[in-house]
C-alpha cells in the first residue's frame, strides 16, 4: 500500500469516528504568538509540549533550520499575516542544536539533484539567471549566528511594529530544553 492510500484510509476512519472534535478551535492563536521552527522530525511534538502550547494556541511556521533568509520571502509574509490578520503579538524563532542545516553542503545537494533526474543544464540556467543557487541552498555554520540573523531580519523589517517582541531561543532536540538567546522584550517600550 502506498503512503498516500495509508493516509487516506486512516483519514476516512478519523472523520467517521469524529476524532477531529477534540481539535476544534478557530484560526486565531489563543496565546497570540507565531513560532518559526525547524522542520526537524524530532520537534513535531516535542517543541509544542516543551512550550506548553496546544492546538489553537499558536501559529507555527516550519522551515529548514528555522531560517528567515529573505525580508520579502514567503516566511516573512506569513509572519506579517500572523501579526496583522491573525492577531499574533509576539514572534518566537526557535532553531535547535544538532540541526541538519549545519551540515548542508550546496555542492553535495546539487549532486543529489542530478542523481534524482534534475538536468545539470537546468541548474546552470538557474545560476545564469542571477540566482546564486549555492548560497540559496547553503546551510549555516553556527546556530547562534543563524538565529540572531533571522531575529534581526524580522525585528528590523519595515512592516513589523516596534511593539512586537521577536524572541530567539534554541531547543535541545533530545530534552526539549529551551535556551534563551534573544529576549525580544529588551528595548521595547511599554
Amino acid at each position: 500500500m502506498s503512503l498516500l492510500n495509508e493516509i487516506l484510509d486512516y483519514n476516512e476512519k478519523f472523520v467517521e469516528k469524529e476524532e477531529y472534535v477534540k481539535y476544534k478551535t478557530d484560526k486565531f492563536p489563543q496565546k497570540k504568538m507565531v513560532i518559526i521552527s525547524c522542520m526537524d522530525t524530532r520537534l513535531v511534538e516535542l517543541l509544542p509540549k516543551s512550550m506548553n502550547v496546544r492546538n489553537g494556541d499558536v501559529k507555527i511556521l516550519k522551515t529548514a533550520g528555522a531560517i528567515v533568509s529573505h525580508p520579502f520571502g514567503s516566511v516573512m509574509r506569513s509572519i506579517l499575516i500572523a501579526i496583522y490578520e491573525l492577531k499574533a503579538d509576539e514572534v518566537f524563532v526557535i532553531p535547535h542544536h544538532d540541526c541538519g542545516m549545519a551540515s548542508v553542503n550546496a555542492d553535495v545537494t546539487l549532486e543529489k539533484m542530478v542523481e534524482r533526474g534534475i538536468q545539470k543544464e537546468t541548474i546552470d540556467t538557474i545560476g545564469a539567471s542571477g540566482i546564486d543557487i549555492k548560497s540559496w541552498l547553503r546551510g549555516f555554520d553556527d546556530v547562534y549566528e543563524s538565529l540572531r540573523n533571522s531575529v534581526e531580519i524580522i525585528k528590523s523589517h519595515p512592516l513589523i511594529p516596534k511593539s512586537v517582541p521577536v524572541h530567539g531561543l534554541i531547543i535541545s532536540p533530545d530534552k526539549g530544553e529551551l535556551e534563551l538567546v534573544v529576549n525580544g522584550y529588551d528595548g521595547i517600550k511599554e
